[in-house]
């Protein structure tokens, strides 16, 4: 007999989280701590969204995705989560570039990249100083009509060089591109630009399980393999109750971490909303994707200081197109030493590269496994320059694509990133045509990331909560 994953489950609660990414997680953890009976549904069989992991045999754990994040996951995680998590943040120092413009290593802080651009690239201070202090004080509210493009031709006037350096790291980290609005590059950049970046020592499976504590010591009813097949709403377009795994769960509201445009046009429906709407979830466009490559070494196998991050590129300068290409030219290389995860003794490569869905989605299974193992031989081939012994020290290789993530998160088109910038009106506004509806994820750059995730499933719990407090005193 099929085991029933909502056994136990009441048949209403004050609010129905849909989906565990970090910000789901997080709105659900604030609004527990508020008081409030909160019920997460995750259709995985882990919690954390694209922020998870992965075990194979050998002893191997493997992180997704890159999480490099600002120094302010510090005060969010000890604020919104526990102290306990926040002290096991810790900077990475080694931050390495690989091109053929320059090769040079960093801390990623604002006076080592100021250092950099000045004695390196030979731009005066005066100008390194006037960017910086302009995109420290960019905010959602400017004009939103100036490109990165725009932004770095102001200040760097046919100096790809300097472009690259400033702008490929962030390309990596949420799918940004010179086209998009200067402010989405401006504040996501100087954040990381206070004082470099860090990561969760002990690794993301630490990381989710002492969320998962803390979400349970605050009472949040926690629920995995149960898939979300409607947001009921009644014929005041107010958000009602949840169908998931063939029962219906009543609530006063309802916090989805899905996907923008599966949660309205799927999940609530379109005859439900007022068409223009409809049209404007519509046209919200969907961030790339992307691929990786999980590399375990041989148990007592190692390699040499390689830094922490690895920004390699055989491309000639910064180019959006050729970063998302089958024929890979770009790579960013995650290196998991055995103090990545104390006790643990292995070391880890996990290799990063964007990609796009379509690329990947329309090859036959025959084709689709080529691809992979293509990837793989190409991303070994590349490790060679860094380690040339790695082949021999490899105990585990695979490889993950678009159609992974989009199998294992639900992501439409796999997206690594969420939606580009006009989805965060999209999302602000649903509970202005969905009452009792509310959304927090990955929308627009400005809320990618792991610092932005879990912001904003703080920002919108606070949300949740001036609604459900007004309705109660109407009541």
């Amino acid at each position: 007999m099929a085991k029933d994953f909502l056994q136990g489950v009441k048949d209403h609660y004050d609010v129905i989280v849909i989906g565990s990414g970090l910000a789901g997680l997080t709105g659900a953890n604030v609004l527990a701590k508020q008081g409030y009976s909160v019920l997460l549904l995750e259709h995985h069989y882990q919690l954390g969204g694209m922020a998870t992991w992965f075990k194979r045999k050998g002893g191997h754990i493997f992180d997704i995705s890159l999480h490099g994040f600002p120094v302010g996951m510090i005060k969010s995680c000890r604020k919104y989560w526990t102290a306990e998590i926040a002290e096991s943040i810790v900077q990475l120092k080694g931050v390495r570039f690989e091109n053929p413009q320059f090769s040079l290593r960093t801390s990623f802080t604002r006076e080592d990249f100021t250092r950099i651009i000045t004695e390196k690239f030979q731009i005066p201070h005066a100008t390194v100083d006037e960017f910086f202090t302009t995109a420290r004080q960019m905010n959602f509210f400017d004009d939103q009509q100036i490109t990165t493009r725009q932004l770095f031709e102001r200040f760097f006037p046919g100096r790809s060089d300097v472009v690259r350096l400033l702008m490929e790291p962030i390309t990596y980290a949420n799918g940004s591109t010179l086209e998009d609005p200067a402010i989405t590059y401006g504040i996501v950049f100087s954040n990381f630009m206070s004082k470099g970046v860090y990561t969760f020592q002990g690794g993301t499976d630490l990381l989710i399980k002492k969320m998962k504590e803390e979400l349970d010591r605050n009472g949040v009813d926690v629920r995995i393999r149960t898939l979300v097949d409607k947001i009921e709403v009644d014929h005041q377009r107010q958000a009602r109750a949840v169908h998931v795994n063939g029962r219906r769960i009543s609530c006063r509201a309802v916090l989805s971490n899905s996907n923008i445009k599966s949660t309205l046009l799927n999940l609530v429906g379109e005859e439900h909303l007022d068409p223009d709407y409809v049209e404007e979830a519509r046209a919200v466009r969907l961030n790339n994707s992307s691929c990786q490559v999980y590399i375990g070494l041989k148990p007592g196998e190692g390699f040499p200081d390689c830094g922490d991050l690895l920004f390699h590129s055989e491309h000639e300068g910064f180019d959006i197109e050729a970063m998302l290409s089958m024929n890979v030219s770009s790579r960013t290389f995650s290196f998991y030493y055995p103090e990545t995860r104390p006790g643990s003794n292995r070391w880890l490569i996990v290799s990063s590269t964007n990609a796009n869905y379509k690329d990947w989605a329309e090859l036959s299974q025959e084709q689709y496994e080529l691809e992979k193992q293509k990837l793989c031989d190409s991303t070994i081939d590349c490790l060679e320059k860094y380690i040339p012994d790695i082949r021999e020290k490899i105990d585990w290789l695979e490889a993950s694509t678009p159609r992974t993530f989009q199998h294992y998160t639900k992501h439409l088109q796999g997206a690594s990133f969420g939606t580009k910038f006009e989805g965060l009106k999209v999302s602000q506004e649903m509970p202005e045509h969905i009452p009792g509806l509310f959304h927090a994820g990955s929308v627009g750059i400005i809320m990618s990331g792991w610092l932005g995730a879990v912001n904003y499933g703080v920002i919108v719990a606070n949300e949740m909560d001036k609604y459900l407090t007004a309705k109660t005193a109407v009541i």
